[in-house]
């Protein structure tokens, strides 16, 4: 006899949390480890309990879904099928793997088609063959020019998470294997590279001034010439960060544009 597919569901709304408890006690097969209500509380659970399937609610206040699975290590995550009463977060949903998704209010068919497709892909994955299905790669495919722009970093640190918005970071370094953001007074390591982070920031609001360095436009007072194409970029805390020849179109362009 197999083991019981271990499952969790997260949603800030009683009712959902009821219907979805009430349709998957009706189930063989499966165990029920808890419920969230938080996006804050789902992090903290799924990485303590490592559940085979969540069940995720998409709108949920401070912390959504998705901020829930940034938060996750990608070879960690759980299947996952989003619970939402928003038909334009589907796509969203394929593109961070989720494996299905259903939309509130839903019936009994429908949830059990979702549940169907998880056990199966559970299946597969337990015997060294799961795998995103073809619709998905083809959804991913297609929609991978389309992704949207990071809004919210997520931050593990000594046991803790951090949820920063990008508008809040003041700079960003380069350290090693990781970038150092800085906010304010704090600093905080994400694992990932310069180039990784630049590319999912939005050009509008963060500038690279250096192959180590990138600022937010919005935090700079003034630039300081200093030769051949250099700058000093000072921001308005009067940290002062130096700027390579290597960049210095962009630098010139917010000369000229202010953007």
């Amino acid at each position: 006899m197999s083991d019981p597919i271990r499952v969790l569901i997260v949603d800030d709304e009683p009712l959902a949390r009821e219907r979805l408890r009430s349709l998957l006690e009706k189930e063989d097969g499966i165990e029920l480890i808890g419920e969230c209500v938080d996006g804050r509380s789902a992090i903290e659970t799924i990485d303590a309990e490592k559940p085979d399937l969540v069940f995720l609610d998409v709108q949920m206040p401070e912390f959504d879904g998705f901020d829930v699975l940034e938060a996750v290590e990608p070879n960690c995550r759980p299947v996952v099928v989003f619970v939402t009463a928003f038909d334009e977060y589907a796509v969203r949903a394929f593109e961070v793997h989720a494996l299905d998704y259903v939309l509130k209010p839903f019936d009994r068919e429908r949830f059990g088609a979702a549940l169907g497709r998880a056990r199966a892909e559970i299946g597969r994955s337990a015997t060294g063959g799961g795998d995103i299905d073809q619709r998905l790669e083809a959804l991913l495919s297609e929609l991978e020019d389309r992704r949207k722009r990071l809004e919210r970093i997520v931050v593990k640190s000594g046991g803790r998470v951090f949820f920063l918005r990008t508008e809040d970071v003041d700079w960003i370094e380069a350290a090693g294997n990781y970038v150092e953001l800085h906010v304010g007074a704090e600093s905080h390591l994400l694992r990932e590279t310069m180039n990784q982070l630049e590319k999912r920031l939005d050009p509008k609001l963060f500038l690279r001034i250096h192959r180590r360095i990138i600022v937010n436009v919005e935090r700079i007072r003034q630039l300081e010439g200093v030769s051949h194409g250099e700058y000093v970029v000072v921001l308005k805390d009067g940290k002062r960060l130096g700027s390579s020849r290597g960049y210095r179109e962009s630098v010139q362009r917010l000369l000229e544009t202010g953007a």
